[in-house]
């Protein structure tokens, strides 16, 4: 029996436990170990990493994966298993996946929800939480995920048809933080990091890989229920896209990582245009502003903001307001926003959620935290 959060210890293997395989190597291996070269940010060496391996091909074939590599990167890996509890059969499944870790000499832990909705997006969020838990206690800064280029092409598939802005399109980037928000000063790199190197990767090379590499696999009814969007794009539309351009899903795949890469190189534009619009103390002539804010970045001259073009505007105000860990504007809030900054209107506010709130005069536009009084509350 599964109990609702438990650990199995791999120093004592069971009786009658196949002795440790050898480490595999192949064309697979040598691509993953040639993209953590090149970005050894992802997965340091030496590090603790916590993998999520759920016992479906994907997850299995990047414990296989990290296993077999971890001789040349040196790292310690944590498995953690996280059981629903939607099916009769899962704890079963839990138990055959703890004993296989512990044939591999790999700590796992388990955790079991009690009394879970059937929702896709509320099992994310147990999972994240209960993952950061996990990660937190064992000193690993790397949770490492097997989403794998299909992955990522339904994702961009389904935000697309919602949409979504392009950061949506983006989404599944190979490592961001594994809550939302993360710590204000990213460069700290004090956030546990979400990791997915797997995405070199489709899903039918998971499923060659645990072939070749002798890996168990254990399904979950689930992945085919049509209640669950992400299953119908995968099961009704992808297979046509498949059809009539064969390769489709890795095209798309590799879409998604073209944006991922145009959205970081513009962030890192923004940023340095913002830092060219901070304003002085000597800027502004409200005490508060220049007490309050200015030594804390909290400051842009106006000015020059509004002489940008309205696109522009929107992408500085947002990535301003994000550095200090505040939610983005709504569209709403950001037309409303810059019609009212615009040039030959007046000083004026607008109230943020949190306490928080922009305040502006004709030369400055100042970010006031909740404590901060202002001269223009009235």
């Amino acid at each position: 029996m599964i109990l609702p959060s438990e650990t199995v210890n791999p120093h004592e293997a069971p009786a009658g436990a196949p002795a440790k395989a050898q480490p595999h190597w192949s064309a697979d291996h040598l691509r993953l170990h040639q993209l953590l070269r090149q970005q050894p940010q992802l997965l340091p060496a030496g590090a603790p990493l916590l993998l999520a391996v759920s016992g479906g091909q994907d997850s299995m074939a990047m414990t296989g994966l990290l296993l077999d590599l971890t001789r040349l990167h040196g790292w310690s890996l944590q498995l953690w298993h996280g059981d629903h509890g939607w099916r009769p059969e899962s704890g079963q499944q839990a138990a055959e996946l703890a004993q296989w870790a512990q044939q591999h000499g790999l700590a796992l832990q388990i955790d079991r929800a009690e009394a879970l909705a059937p929702n896709e997006a509320a099992a994310r969020h147990w999972r994240y939480t209960r993952l950061a838990h996990w990660a937190e206690r064992l000193g690993c800064q790397r949770v490492v995920t097997a989403h794998t280029a299909s992955d990522r092409a339904e994702t961009l598939l389904l935000h697309l048809a919602r949409g979504s802005h392009r950061r949506g399109l983006a989404s599944l980037r190979r490592q961001r933080p594994l809550l939302e928000p993360a710590p204000p000063d990213p460069a700290a790199e004090t956030a546990i990091q979400l990791v997915r190197p797997l995405l070199l990767f489709s899903r039918s090379d998971t499923a060659r890989l645990c072939r070749e590499l002798g890996l168990p696999v254990w399904t979950d009814p689930s992945n085919t229920d049509p209640r669950f969007a992400r299953n119908r794009l995968r099961q009704e539309v992808l297979p046509v896209l498949e059809q009539l351009h064969p390769g489709a899903t890795r095209r798309i795949g590799a879409q998604a990582e073209r944006l991922a890469g145009e959205l970081e190189r513009d962030e890192e534009l923004v940023a340095l245009a913002l830092a060219g619009l901070h304003a002085t103390p000597a800027t502004s002539t409200h005490e508060v502003f220049t007490h309050e804010a200015s030594s804390l970045g909290r400051q842009l001259q106006r000015a020059p903001l509004v002489a940008l073009s309205l696109a522009s505007q929107r992408a500085l105000l947002q990535h301003w307001l994000s550095q200090h860990n505040l939610q983005p504007l709504s569209s709403r809030q950001l037309e409303t926003l810059l019609a009212r900054l615009a040039p030959r209107r007046g000083p004026g506010r607008l109230d943020l959620a949190g306490g928080w709130r922009l305040c502006w005069d004709r030369s400055t536009l100042a970010l006031l935290g909740p404590t901060a009084g202002s001269p223009l509350h009235d």
